[in-house]
């Protein structure tokens, strides 16, 4: 089994034991992801629950649940905190999980860098 392999087994595995926010997921107008940020070659790997509205663990929840409405709810279409980055290849990978309005959220990206990351997602990513 591979690194990522184990670190994502692990990682839904505690996710099955945290308590859930009050609100279903599902119901219409509510988003529940897990949204994760990996190093190159999976050196590491952190992540947390994002719940749209209502409790979560995200520190810029509001900004982040916003920001997702405003896409959609479509990772790859959020408009970001548009900035330069050095051209530095060390690469990270997002990847968000889940449910937006009902519907099924699987979203990966690899960025060059952890700045052009945070230059294309804003804070939905900067956890």
């Amino acid at each position: 089994m591979s690194v990522r392999t184990a670190v994502v087994v692990a990682t839904a595995a505690a996710l099955t034991i945290l308590p859930l926010a009050p609100a279903a997921a599902d119901e219409p107008g509510q988003g529940r992801l897990f949204l994760t940020v990996s190093g190159a070659r999976d050196t590491w790997i952190r992540g947390l629950q994002l719940a749209c509205p209502g409790p979560g663990h995200h520190p810029h929840a509001r900004e982040a649940c916003a920001s997702l409405k405003r896409a959609h709810g479509d990772p790859g279409a959020l408009t970001g905190d548009r900035h330069l980055c050095t051209r530095e290849y060390d690469p990270v990978t997002a990847g968000a999980d889940g449910t937006w309005h009902g519907r099924a959220v699987h979203w990966r990206k690899t960025f060059p860098n952890a700045c052009a990351l945070e230059s294309a997602t804003g804070h939905v990513f900067r956890f």
